[in-house]
């Protein structure tokens, strides 16, 4: 069966929200983040997200293209949970509306590879409360944020899960990798 492994780059305070706003510090890279991003989507054949993380990632993915990571993921079949989006314009993209748990049940057991997730939210809950989450990459960025509301948080109610530490990786941006797959 298909893992559904979610990849959520988090603050030290706690945000997940719009990333591609917080404050940046000029860090070294040493290209091992952008070698395990790659990794992770090269692995999966199908993206799960939820609409807040679908508008951010739409306009942003759709512009790009003509390098391996860009066209794989805009190329993917995509599955966004929303109840408003309607008539999605990024390509291959599906939304799921209703019966939303046995849905992505449905698409684990699908023959394939896995499915990745963006983004931790209502959908993350949900596939919690279901038992569908396999694991969960958190790319714990080296900053505070400094703002962020009970909705842009990684920390809202939700059901207890247990996880156990399976890999980590330090960056020499200071940021630091963790993977945790669900314990069994």
């Amino acid at each position: 069966m298909r893992k559904i492994i979610n990849s959520t780059y988090i603050s030290l305070d706690g945000v997940v929200e719009v990333p591609h706003t917080w404050p940046s510090i000029e860090r070294p890279s040493d290209g091992r983040g952008d070698e395990i991003q790659t990794n992770l989507l090269n692995a999966c054949d199908a993206v799960l997200m939820g609409r807040r993380t679908y508008e951010s990632f739409a306009p942003a993915w759709q512009s790009r293209f003509g390098d391996p990571l860009s066209d794989r993921m805009n190329a993917m079949p995509k599955y966004v949970v929303s109840t408003t989006l309607t008539d999605p314009e990024w390509a291959n993209t599906t939304v799921i509306s209703s019966d939303v748990a046995e849905r992505i049940q449905q698409l684990k057991e699908e023959p394939g590879q896995d499915i990745v997730q963006y983004g931790f939210g209502a959908v993350s809950m949900l596939l919690m409360q279901h038992g569908l989450l396999d694991e969960l990459r958190l790319w714990i960025h080296p900053l505070f944020v400094g703002k962020g509301t009970t909705e842009d948080v990684l920390f809202p109610k939700g059901p207890p899960t247990q996880f156990e530490l399976v890999d980590s990786a330090i960056l020499k941006s200071s940021m630091v990798i963790l993977t945790y797959r669900l314990a069994s």
